[in-house]
């Protein structure tokens, strides 16, 4: 694990209101009144960019298609790799929709 998640409090009720969220809308608005804009930008090209690795795409297609650095690029390629296995969860579950 690395030293960014470390510092979160896994117990934090912050993830408890994230799950009472019950509408694309209700998690829209929570989330632009919980974040900036640069942070939401960041959270979804970190997204995007873990479905692009994910799907098997290379860094060179995922810079063109993103504009996202190579050092996010390989964060989340880190995080895909020897992370909690979170981002294969969620594509599991939102390919089975």
């Amino acid at each position: 694990m690395s030293n960014r998640n470390r510092s979160s409090d896994p117990n934090s009720e912050l993830y408890d209101a994230i799950l009472s969220l019950q509408t694309r809308e209700e998690c829209t608005q929570f989330f632009q009144d919980l974040c900036t804009q640069t942070e939401l930008g960041a959270m979804e090209q970190r997204y995007d960019v873990a479905k692009m690795l994910a799907s098997g795409m290379i860094y060179n297609d995922i810079l063109a298609k993103t504009n996202a650095s190579s050092a996010t690029i390989s964060r989340v390629n880190r995080s895909l790799v020897n992370g909690n296995g979170a981002y294969a969860q969620v594509f599991a579950r939102l390919d089975e929709k």
